[in-house]
C-alpha cells in the first residue's frame, strides 16, 4: 500500500481544512444549535456556505453535483470535516444522508435518482433510513424485523413501529425497511408526507449533532406503490451492507477528525498551564495521555485508510468494516476521555468543546452495530474457518 497522497487530494484536503477553519469553527457558537440538532435555517446555510467552496456531498457521482470521491479520499476529506461537530452538516456528508446517498446512487432506478436523490445530493432535503425498531424488533439483529410489507395489487401495505430514526424531523423521505409475506425483507422509498406515516416523538440522547435528531416513527397502512421499491423485492438484508460497510467507515473518519479537535484542544492547554511549578506536559501522568491519544489517533487513521483501500480494490468490506468500526469507535473514546481528563474542571463544562464532543462520540460505541456484536460476528467467521482467516 502506497499512503502518499496524489497532489489532487492534497489539494483538497488543505481546501477543506481551511473551509472548516475559516468558515466553520467561526459559527460554532451560533444559538441555532437544539438538543436535536441546528435547525432547518441554521443547516441550509451551512450547506450554502460549503456549495460556494464545492464541497457539498462530496462522496456521490459528478453526475449529482459531488466529487465522486473513492473510499481513500473521503477518508482524507471526512476527517478533515469532522474537525469540527458543524463540518459534516454543512458538506452534507452527515448520517444518514450520506449512507442514504450512497445507497441510492448504487441501487435506485433512474426515475428514483432524480425524483430523491438528487435534491438530496444538492443539500436541497434531508432523508432518514427506517430499519430500526423497538424490542422485540430489528435491532443489532435485523432478521427479527416485525414491520410488515403486505402486497396488495399493484401496491404494498406497510405496518410497524421503527425507533433511534435520525433526521426523522424535517427529512423529506425514508427509506423503509420491511419484510413480505414470505419473511424477506425489502427496501421502500416513500415520502414523509404519505398517509399513515407519524412521528411519534424525539427521543433524547447524548449527542445533538444530527439535523432532525432521533424519533419514534410509526408506519399505519401506509400505501407504497410497488414502483417505489428500492432495487428489487426480498433484497432488503443485502441492500443493507451495501450501506452499511462504507457507513461504518464514514463514521469513523468524521469522527477521527473530532477526536484530533479534543486532541488539540488539550494538547494547547497542557502546554501552557503551570501546575506544581512545571507546564502540565511535563508531568508524566499528563503526557502519557496525549501519548497515548497519538498513537490512537494515527491507529485508527490506519486501520481507516487500509479497509478504504480495499474497498476501492474489492476486497471484504464487510469484515473489515466492523473491525474498523469497533477498532476506531474505541480508540476514538479513549482519545476523548484522556482530554476530558487532562482539562480538568474544565473538561466537564462547556469552557472548550470538548465535553460536547465527548457527549458525541460515546453513542459510536453503539450505532451501526455496538463493539459487542461485531466481535461475536468476528468470532463466529473465526469458528468457522480458524485463525488468520
Amino acid at each position: 500500500m502506497d499512503f502518499s497522497l496524489p497532489p489532487e487530494l492534497v489539494e483538497l484536503q488543505q481546501r477543506t481544512r481551511a473551509f472548516i477553519r475559516d468558515k466553520i469553527i467561526p459559527l460554532e457558537g451560533d444559538g441555532r444549535q437544539t438538543h436535536h440538532g441546528p435547525t432547518e435555517e441554521f443547516r441550509r446555510e451551512l450547506v450554502a456556505l460549503a456549495a460556494k467552496e464545492g464541497l457539498v456531498a462530496s462522496h456521490v457521482g459528478t453526475e449529482y453535483g459531488g466529487l465522486g470521491l473513492s473510499h481513500v479520499a473521503k477518508a482524507v476529506v471526512f476527517e478533515e470535516s469532522g474537525y469540527s461537530l458543524l463540518g459534516p452538516v454543512a458538506m452534507h456528508i452527515f448520517a444518514p444522508d450520506e449512507g442514504n446517498m450512497h445507497l441510492l446512487e448504487a441501487v435506485a432506478s433512474h426515475e428514483q435518482k432524480e425524483r430523491w436523490l438528487r435534491p438530496l445530493a444538492s443539500g436541497a432535503t434531508r432523508s432518514c433510513f427506517c430499519m430500526t425498531e423497538p424490542a422485540p424488533g430489528a435491532g443489532s439483529d435485523p432478521a427479527a424485523m416485525n414491520t410488515t410489507a403486505v402486497k396488495d395489487g399493484d401496491d404494498y401495505i406497510i405496518n410497524g413501529t421503527k425507533w433511534f430514526i435520525t433526521g426523522a424531523y424535517g427529512a423529506a423521505f425514508a427509506i423503509i425497511m420491511a419484510k413480505d409475506e414470505d419473511g424477506h425483507a425489502t427496501m421502500f422509498l416513500a415520502d414523509m408526507d404519505t398517509p399513515g406515516i407519524e412521528i411519534v416523538r424525539a427521543m433524547d440522547s447524548l449527542d445533538s449533532a444530527f439535523a432532525g435528531g432521533h424519533a419514534v416513527v410509526k408506519f399505519n397502512d401506509v400505501r407504497i406503490p410497488a414502483k417505489d421499491i428500492l432495487g428489487e423485492p426480498g433484497k432488503g438484508f443485502r441492500y443493507a451492507q451495501v450501506r452499511l460497510a462504507p457507513a461504518r467507515l464514514t463514521h469513523c473518519m468524521r469522527w477521527l477528525g473530532a477526536a484530533r479537535r479534543a486532541h488539540d484542544i488539550a494538547t494547547g492547554y497542557a502546554l501552557k498551564r503551570e501546575v506544581f511549578g512545571h507546564k502540565l506536559i511535563e508531568h508524566e501522568g499528563v503526557g502519557f495521555q496525549l501519548a497515548d491519544n497519538e498513537m490512537d489517533i494515527r491507529m485508527s487513521r490506519l486501520s481507516i485508510w487500509h479497509t478504504a483501500w480495499l474497498l476501492d480494490n474489492g476486497g471484504r468490506g464487510s469484515v473489515e468494516s466492523s473491525m474498523s468500526k469497533v477498532i476506531c469507535s474505541e480508540a476514538i473514546w479513549r482519545v476523548v476521555d484522556r482530554c476530558v481528563q487532562v482539562l480538568g474542571g474544565q473538561g466537564v463544562t462547556g469552557e472548550t468543546l470538548v465535553a460536547r464532543i465527548f457527549n458525541e462520540v460515546r453513542g459510536f460505541r453503539i450505532y451501526d452495530g455496538p463493539s459487542e456484536v461485531h466481535r461475536w460476528s468476528i468470532a463466529q467467521r473465526i469458528a468457522r474457518n480458524g485463525a488468520n482467516w
